[in-house]
């Protein structure tokens, strides 16, 4: 093995580990400098740059690791710092001052193990069986991605924060989901008995099966299923897929192997300025033992980060920073499920401390705070079930203030008197982002340097820039601090008009202006030489969006092309090799064997790989763009019409087969969710809707995960609003109970149009609903009361837009101007030859 020598007179620095603290460190040194003191070198044992791991579980539902990625390589390169992927360091040599990899060995003056941590597999007979998978890495992702497509059924030990983060990611696979937990209730850490026993609820009400108080024996495989668990008093269960994610363990091999200190349970032993027994060599994040504590959350490990890089400085810091230790609040959503801990959640370390609870079992909220034994601080608060209080009560927690007389009132509903803790009652001190550790007095201070936007102000501090959970507050401080110093707080759509999505609409209905050069004409802003701006993207979707909900014309129009983007502009999902997919309409779900016959022979003539959506509908992918037209043609005769897969509207409505087979079915589930889809088929909107109707309170449609939700009772329809899935799934709520047909309907049209009418761009009905001033009540008043007397506009709107809906698809193959846009070359009608696939389970996917 060859010794690699330092070819620099500059000390070298070497750093194991780039995850998420590893890479923090790095940014640290780089603010400080010391890329230009040190000779830095890291080295990654992933093959991967370091990334998200906060946001994993977005890796199966879009995003890649490139999205995920925290940096990229030209920023290693830009800084002289040595990178070193997919080489792992095998052990120290602290007497040569030497790391060991199986390429080389390599000098170091100074050294910063950041390995993180190790997902802890309990010691369970058979947990080494095929099916037997971890929750950590994206590589992890990736196995657990290819057993998922063979199995059914899949189960997680473990019921803490990483259990529930990958039994969302199984659920999100399609997977039947179980969650078996050695202890009494979900999350002990975080929340108490009652908390525990609403969260269990809540997340069964998802369909996740959740065993508590079970211990698995052993693992065998199983009869129906690949694998059965055994657990302590001889039941089984019996699944495809198992998920370890019961813990993490620190990963200090390297140092326990070379002799520095650790802890009787594990972890490197640092003191206050992350240095361990070695002085030459610091540790940080997850494998640091910090009085007799191992941090878990990226917040301390960020700090520590801070930390170590002050301590690496070759020359004299003014004030250097300490790791005094972390506060462990957390704000989570979990399976769309809101938990909140903050402090002494549990008081059980406070001696003398009193408690208020709030519990409401009908609209599933459970709050808790702990507060000094005379109620004037708080020591620690829980939140299940909703977490709108939690930047509040995290403010009073962190900043020691004091709290309103009342202190029940920032818990119960409905109440008058507690104080809305808005930015200006916060200290300069006050921490917004615990991620970066950037307080109020340094967003201040760096709006005074000249930041006047929020990106700025992110890039700036790196406020926001963590897990994400400071957004709202953050962006609620920086409007009130530009507010405070005369500065316009700036809700313009985009620097073409000087307008939000709103008003823009209002322009639009109220004017009758039918395209984007017209409006930009009268209400946009203008060039040095008078003639109007092109516009952007973010104003143009914009505008289109507004356009089509106002009034329908077919997206295809000469005037509106220029708006679009490629999937609207060519009515189909643009995929990865360049090809399309094709997604018909399939209403409720239901269809013939006649239409499935003809699906199947468009897919074999065109070579399609054909895929069962979870909204009930079939997509064909691989469709070229010459063959569009010709595809839709066929779809078209057979009865099918476009199913809007590719816009900012209406997408599915999906069913369960309710009372006309099922035996607890109570309505006619697929008649209804027919008559919804037909009736919203088309309608734009500022963000994608999705429905779902179910037969009865068994909710196989999921009805309650979704914008408009319709669940079937004894004397009715049941209508539950603003839920969605997708990076930030969100809760539908109850908003009207036992409607009929017609009322239902009517009550749909309203809720639709007003947020049509109302919503910011891009912005979800979830989303929507957070942000309307006076929440829930306020909604229903409008809609259900018709407070504001635009019950019957509303309706009138919605009926005009059902009344003038055209297939997208028939219109464009009616009109040969339009099929011109449907060529590879303009001037060739030749295919495009880059467009290269493989064959997979079958079928052609992209190569």
């Amino acid at each position: 093995m060859t010794t690699l020598p330092s070819f620099s007179a500059r000390p070298t620095l070497i750093v194991v580990g780039n995850g998420m603290v590893g890479h923090h460190l790095i940014e640290q040194l780089v603010e400080r400098n010391l890329h230009c003191d040190y000779r830095i070198v890291v080295f990654g044992e992933e093959r991967h740059l370091a990334y998200d791991r906060v946001h994993l579980s977005e890796y199966f539902s879009g995003r890649d690791a490139e999205s995920l990625a925290l940096s990229t390589t030209q920023y290693y390169a830009e800084h002289a710092i040595e990178l070193h992927l997919h080489e792992q360091v095998t052990g120290i040599d602290r007497e040569r001052r030497e790391v060991l990899t199986p390429q080389a060995r390599y000098r170091f003056d100074r050294l910063v193990l950041a390995t993180g941590s190790y997902p802890f597999v309990p010691p369970i007979p058979g947990n080494d069986h095929d099916g037997c998978l971890v929750y950590r890495t994206l590589e992890d992702l990736d196995a657990i991605r290819d057993a998922a497509q063979t199995s059914s059924t899949g189960v997680v030990v473990g019921g803490g924060l990483l259990g529930l983060e990958a039994a969302n990611a199984l659920r999100g696979l399609d997977l039947d989901t179980a969650v078996v937990e050695f202890a009494p209730r979900l999350m002990p850490m975080q929340v108490d008995a009652q908390g525990g026993e609403l969260l269990r609820e809540k997340i069964e009400m998802l369909g996740v099966q959740v065993l508590t108080e079970r211990a698995t024996q052993h693992i065998e495989p199983g009869e129906s299923s690949r694998l059965r668990m055994v657990f302590q008093d001889d039941k089984v269960l019996e699944t495809d897929l198992i998920v370890f994610s019961a813990g993490i363990r620190p990963r200090d091999e390297l140092a326990r192997d070379c002799g520095l200190e650790i802890g009787e349970r594990g972890g490197v032993v640092i003191d206050d300025c992350c240095l361990t027994s070695d002085p030459a060599i610091l540790a940080v994040g997850e494998v640091a033992l910090w009085n007799n504590s191992i941090f878990g959350l990226v917040a301390p490990g960020y700090q520590m980060a801070k930390v170590a890089a002050d301590t690496l400085s070759l020359s004299e810091v003014e004030q250097p920073a300490t790791f005094t230790g972390a506060d462990m609040s957390t704000k989570l959503k979990l399976l769309g499920v809101d938990v909140g801990a903050i402090g002494d959640a549990h008081g059980n370390r406070s001696p003398g401390a009193k408690q208020y609870r709030y519990f409401d079992q009908i609209e599933q909220v459970y709050r808790k705070l702990v507060v000094t034994g005379d109620g004037k601080k708080l020591l620690g608060a829980m939140l299940v079930g909703d977490n709108a209080a939690y930047d509040t009560l995290m403010q009073y927690y962190a900043n020691g203030m004091e709290l309103p007389k009342d202190p029940a009132s920032l818990i119960l509903p409905n109440t008058e008197g507690a104080p809305a803790l808005g930015p200006d009652a916060l200290p300069e001190t006050a921490t917004i982002c615990s991620c970066h550790n950037v307080t109020k007095g340094a967003i201040s201070a760096a709006i005074d340097a000249g930041c006047s936007d929020l990106a700025t102000i992110k890039g700036q501090t790196k406020a926001s820039t963590g897990c994400g959970g400071c957004a709202a507050l953050l962006k609620s401080v920086f409007d009130h601090e530009l507010a405070s110093r005369g500065m316009e707080v700036d809700h313009s759509i985009c620097e073409h008009f000087t307008h939000t999505r709103q008003a823009l609409y209002d322009i639009v209905r109220v004017e009758g202006i039918k395209t984007f050069s017209e409006l930009m004409a009268k209400h946009g802003q203008q060039l040095d030489d008078g003639s109007p701006c092109l516009g952007c993207d973010i104003c143009k979707p914009a505008v289109a969006s507004i356009l089509a909900s106002c009034f329908n014309e077919p997206i295809t129009d000469a005037a509106h092309i220029p708006l679009q983007d490629t999937n609207d502009t060519f009515m189909a999902n643009m995929q990865k090799n360049g090809t399309y997919s094709v997604v018909p309409r399939i209403p409720g779900g239901e269809i013939t064997p006649d239409k499935l016959i003809v699906l199947g022979e468009v897919g074999k003539k065109y070579n399609l790989y054909t895929k069962v959506t979870g909204g009930q509908r079939i997509d064909l992918f691989g469709a070229r763009l010459e063959d569009l037209p010709a595809i839709w043609g066929e779809l078209i005769e057979a009865g099918f019409e476009t199913g809007h897969a590719y816009g900012k509207s209406t997408r599915t409505v999906k069913s369960c087969v309710g009372s006309t087979w099922c035996r607890y079915g109570v309505q006619d589930s697929v008649g209804m969710a027919i008559r919804l889809e037909h009736r919203y088929k088309g309608l734009r909107s500022p963000h994608k809707l999705k429905f779902a109707v179910s037969g009865c309170t068994r909710e196989c449609a999921e009805a309650q995960s979704k914008d408009i939700g319709v669940i079937a009772t004894e004397n009715g329809w049941n209508l539950y609003i603003c839920g969605n899935g997708g990076m930030r799934p969100r809760h539908a709520e109850l908003f009207a109970t036992d409607l009929d047909d017609e009322t239902l309907i009517r009550t749909i049209d309203r809720v639709l149009m007003f947020y049509i009418r109302t919503a910011d761009r891009l912005q979800r009905t979830s989303v929507w609903r957070e942000n309307i001033e006076g929440g829930l009540d306020y909604l229903k008043d409008v809609i259900l009361n018709d407070s504001l007397g635009l019950g019957e506009a509303l309706e009138h709107q919605m009926q005009a837009i059902v009344d003038t809906y055209e297939c997208e698809w028939a219109n464009a193959i009616s009109d040969p101007e339009k099929l011109k846009r449907f060529r590879t070359f303009v001037n060739d009608r030749r295919p495009d030859p880059d467009i290269i696939v493989t064959e997979e389970r079958g079928q052609l996917r992209p190569a």
